[in-house]
């Protein structure tokens, strides 16, 4: 065999054992492969994450929360700002249809669902309820000067992330 001329020792023996891999003590003693040692040596001489490396992880946690969070937040809120939008846009192009259909005014945003405009009374996202603001006024389109729904609009306080309000969409 050959010898290292850095380490002195042949170059297939470089004097790793099994357990300089895995964490245990090693052996002083080369020629007795078999000897018998106290398993809780290992644990004993295990190491493990002290505290303070424990506390810089929370911390980096910590900040990668307090920036995500926030983050989410705006995205949910423009969601549904987003889906209120188009719930007000689709409830008025059904009301147009209706009114082109039957030649009146809907009463409600129910008679749009009993006459299949609409499948169901969609939801307001920012409340969470079905409830509306119904503008009720004269059905032009009637000889007898009936009211009908001729906007709606939502019931819902605050201002969106436009600065504009719920109730002015």
């Amino acid at each position: 065999m050959e010898t290292s001329t850095v380490i002195g020792r042949s170059i297939a023996d470089c004097g790793l054992r099994i357990a300089d891999f895995i964490g245990l003590p090693r052996s002083s003693n080369r020629d007795a492969p078999n000897q018998i040692r106290d398993p809780q040596s290992a644990i004993r001489n295990a190491t493990g994450f002290s505290l303070l490396e424990l506390m810089i992880s929370m911390l980096i946690l910590i900040i990668l929360l307090s920036v995500a969070v926030p983050v989410y937040q705006r995205t949910v809120q423009h969601a549904r700002e987003v889906v209120l939008k188009e719930n007000l846009w689709q409830m008025r192009s059904e009301i147009d249809r209706f009114t082109a259909d039957k030649g009146k005014l809907p009463r409600s945003i129910d008679e749009l669902v009993e006459g299949k405009y609409l499948r169901e009374k969609p939801q307001d996202p920012i409340l969470e309820k079905d409830e509306w603001n119904e503008i009720q006024g004269e059905d032009s389109l009637s000889p007898d000067g009936e009211q009908g729904m001729i906007d709606v609009k939502s019931m819902a306080e605050g201002e969106d992330s436009d600065g504009k309000a719920y109730k002015d969409y």
